[in-house]
């Protein structure tokens, strides 16, 4: 439900930069309590001019965040995990307040969202590269992986907390930047996460939220220094939000589900699923999960949010090779000469 009467209850507010700002939005979307129907926010439906500002607040935190080692880097999700532990209940019952999710299956979301925070952890060792020597007579090969810049995720409703840590920690592990865009009918949760991040000393401009409606994707997808665009949700969204970024050269990630009936397979915006493949591999039967979601995002954090870069090098007397024994016992490399 739509509102744009001033009511007694909190305006939501973004976080833009390290710090939190007012939106300047004429409009706004009720956040009710669907056991009780009781008021608990409303969402701000942001401009496109405060996409802009959250876009440049990380395209100027970029060049440093992407420098910063990855151990360093991966510091502040330790923080974050323990900071989730330690809130975890808190964290449940405000799903439950605005989601209406038990409190177990609130629970047992966090959860799941707490071990992609973990995975993430392990970036170090995840986007290390490879060299391969003599890939043909002469040249040699080296894969790099480097972040990619700015990067955003749009969320749905139904799990507030979970899909946004398929994106987020693997985003800002590889050294990008970040831009969330929550769904505006559940928006306290991801309020109550960023709060967090600001107890774990994050750098300003690495992580910012957004909240908003339609005109927030749009810009998202529209905008130029904005590299890569995650999304779950429906799959007329997906198709949307897949049309839209394509048609600016971005990367993008827009699993969606059908809402149409139960007891057919989900149906996805990735152009790699096809029936069969949804047929034998997405379906959930657990106790908690419909059938029809969607689960084939590929959630390797390296490798969605870095590009690969395969380098190859003439071999030359200048090239430095590691000293090793050989057959002939020398610490050269066969074929090639080392400097010294």
């Amino acid at each position: 439900m739509s509102s744009a009467v001033t009511t007694q209850v909190t305006d939501l507010q973004n976080y833009v930069n390290g710090a939190w700002r007012r939106a300047a939005a004429t409009e706004f979307v009720d956040v009710t309590n669907p056991a009780t129907a009781e008021l608990l926010a409303r969402t701000p439906l942001s401009t496109s001019a405060e996409v802009d500002a959250a876009v440049q607040a990380a395209a100027d935190a970029f060049p440093a965040w992407r420098r910063t080692p990855p151990g360093e880097r991966v510091q502040y999700l330790f923080k974050l995990k323990n900071l989730l532990e330690e809130h975890l209940d808190d964290l449940a019952r405000l799903i439950t307040m605005e989601n209406g999710k038990t409190f177990g299956e609130a629970k047992a979301e966090l959860r799941r969202g707490i071990e992609n925070v973990e995975v993430a952890c392990g970036i170090p060792m995840m986007m290390q590269g490879h060299v391969l020597e003599d890939v043909t007579p002469g040249v040699d090969e080296m894969q790099i992986r480097q972040p990619l810049g700015v990067v955003a995720a749009i969320t749905p409703f139904n799990f507030p907390a979970m899909i946004v840590y398929w994106f987020l920690p693997y985003a800002i592990a590889c050294g990008n930047t970040f831009i969330l865009k929550p769904s505006e009918r559940v928006p306290l949760s991801m309020r109550r996460l960023f709060e967090l991040f600001e107890k774990t000393g994050l750098p300003k401009g690495v992580v910012n939220l957004v909240n908003g409606g339609r005109d927030v994707v749009n810009a998202l997808c529209d905008h130029p220094q904005v590299r890569a665009i995650s999304f779950v949700g429906s799959t007329p969204v997906a198709k949307h939000v897949y049309t839209r970024s394509a048609a600016s050269g971005k990367r993008h990630a827009v699993p969606g589900r059908r809402k149409e009936s139960r007891d057919r397979p989900a149906r996805c915006g990735h152009g790699a699923c096809d029936a069969d493949y949804q047929r034998q591999r997405i379906w959930l039967r657990g106790p908690a999960l419909p059938r029809r979601f969607c689960c084939c995002y590929d959630r390797r954090g390296a490798k969605n949010f870095s590009r690969l870069y395969r380098t190859r090098r003439l071999c030359n007397s200048r090239w430095q090779w590691p000293r090793r024994r050989h057959s002939d016992g020398s610490g050269n490399h066969k074929g090639k000469q080392a400097t010294h």
